[in-house]
């Protein structure tokens, strides 16, 4: 079972190797820190910048040390110290997340990173996002570390929590388990998905982020475009589910137990992932890279193979 002293420890994903002492001084007060976060990396695609390609390339470092040495590459300065949005590390919400729960695991302070969908963004469409998780010593807290305070007219620091499979009304953000179970229980869900003008939307890459969800409580903090195992087959643009609905439902509903306190859900699911190789990624992912350029990735050797 993942516990939640598990949760105060580094990731092989996390984990910041010999840039470790760059988080040594960073601030204690989360808000503070996210903010720190975000001098560091820049969206690949909300901010608007257009990357060459070996800068976009950035966006598949996938660890917290590659992420921090193409920043020292650029600002052999703390992390602290001002960059500009051009000069920052390209990434997604993912890397904001990771590097905040490395930071936060730094100081001892259970952290985890939770795979859903976000409704803030936009009225009219759910995407696809992840937040940090974290424990402050009384319960577990949603933190988005990508969004600045001053721009929005709620909390990021605190976002409401729902709980159950069908929470009404739809929440700032949903788990992917609690999307994908509500899809299964009739729930239209076309606008939750990657942007509204792709065809990567509604249950296909709900399921798909079941499994994400899962590999991340494990503390295996995959890229969003990691496909391994069991996840729907790509057709046509889309994620199609088919005979793995079942597994997917399992491990949703399991996921969905854990995060109400079933302890005996939480150690299903670190079973399952151990042993499970439709659930469990094991040695290689086919990465779906937004550079357009797609890749068999080698996660032990930390490289693309052939």
């Amino acid at each position: 079972m993942t516990t939640i002293e598990e949760y105060a420890r580094q990731s092989e994903y996390s984990d910041p190797g010999r840039y470790t002492p760059l988080l040594d001084g960073l601030p204690a007060d989360v808000g503070e820190l996210a903010a720190v976060v975000r001098n560091v990396l820049v969206h690949y695609y909300t901010s608007g910048l257009n990357f060459p390609p070996q800068r976009l390339a950035e966006i598949d470092n996938r660890w917290v040390d590659r992420m921090l040495a193409a920043d020292q590459g650029r600002h052999p300065v703390p992390l602290d110290k001002p960059r500009t949005d051009t000069e920052r590390v390209a990434g997604c919400c993912r890397d904001f997340t990771l590097l905040t729960v490395a930071a936060l695991r730094h100081r001892g302070v259970p952290a985890r990173s939770r795979v859903g969908f976000a409704g803030y963004f936009d009225p009219d469409f759910h995407y696809d996002h992840v937040i940090v998780d974290y424990w402050n010593g009384e319960r577990w807290v949603y933190l988005d570390a990508q969004l600045d305070p001053a721009d929005w007219p709620f909390d990021p620091g605190d976002l409401p929590r729902p709980v159950g499979s069908r929470p009404t009304p739809p929440p700032m953000f949903a788990s992917a388990a609690q999307v994908w179970t509500a899809w299964r229980s009739g729930a239209n869900i076309d606008d939750f998905g990657v942007r509204p003008e792709l065809p990567l939307r509604g249950g296909g890459i709900a399921g798909a982020y079941v499994l994400q969800e899962l590999a991340h409580r494990q503390r295996e903090e995959l890229l969003l475009w990691d496909i391994w195992g069991a996840m729907p087959a790509m057709v046509d643009g889309n994620l199609v589910v088919g005979d793995e609905a079942p597994l997917l439902d399992e491990v949703a509903a399991m996921l969905l137990a854990a995060d109400e306190g079933d302890e005996a859900a939480e150690r299903e699911l670190t079973v399952r992932y151990r042993s499970d190789p439709r659930v469990h990624p094991g040695d290689t992912v086919r990465c779906e890279s937004p550079t357009g350029t797609p890749s068999v990735v080698d996660l032990r050797a930390r490289a693309a193979v052939g």
